[in-house]
């Protein structure tokens, strides 16, 4: 499998292109919500249906009241506690959010990954990267390099393998939605309710 620079990568990014890279979780497949038109490539490679949101991996926790609006305290609180790391947080979308990338509902998962070599595409892209798991829809996701799906590989042109060569905890980030009163768990990964009842 041939893999990308970072520099590398990031041309591809601005250039609109999806690429491969590694989270703290599993490999994502992303774009920049900047360079492209709206997530419609990350669903025809993955076969995605496109009724499931695509989330955003963020720079900062600056990037929620950027990019959310009406944001309620206790994700603020959430997000200084697990930021960056395994939590993705669903709030109302902010006019700085093309509606190609909202939700039906008008919403968008944020989170900041803690991984160098994600967080370093996200600050080389200069914007947030609308990112999915880097696999074909109802296969496995990737903890690692070599298990990415060959025929997903071959669809991608730009692929980072990880910068530190960590393992990644191939648990899927927790999707907490915070447009609600109390917020909901939509996905439970690593951080899990009892963490979040306890900021609560």
């Amino acid at each position: 499998m041939r893999t990308s620079t970072i520099d590398q990568a990031a041309r591809a990014l601005r250039q609109g292109e999806a690429v491969i890279f590694p989270t703290e979780t599993v490999y994502g497949l992303g774009v920049s919500v900047r360079a492209a038109t709206g997530p419609d490539v990350l669903y025809d490679l993955k076969e995605r249906d496109r009724g499931k949101p695509i989330s955003w991996l963020v720079g900062g926790a600056d990037d929620l009241d950027r990019y959310g609006a009406r944001v309620p305290a206790l994700a603020r609180k959430l997000a200084g506690a697990y930021w960056p790391g395994p939590l993705t947080l669903v709030v109302h979308a902010s006019d700085e959010v093309p509606e190609a990338f909202r939700s039906d509902a008008g919403t968008i998962g944020l989170r900041m990954p803690d991984n160098a070599t994600a967080l370093a595409l996200v600050r080389a892209a200069g914007c947030p990267l609308a990112t999915t798991s880097a696999n074909l829809s109802g296969r496995a996701a990737a903890g690692a390099l070599d298990a990415l799906d060959p025929e997903l590989a071959a669809r991608v042109g730009t692929i980072v393998p990880d910068e530190a060569d960590c393992a990644l905890s191939g648990v899927a980030s927790t999707v907490l939605d915070c447009t609600q009163d109390p917020p909901a768990i939509v996905r439970e990964g690593a951080v899990t309710l009892a963490d979040i009842l306890a900021l609560a």
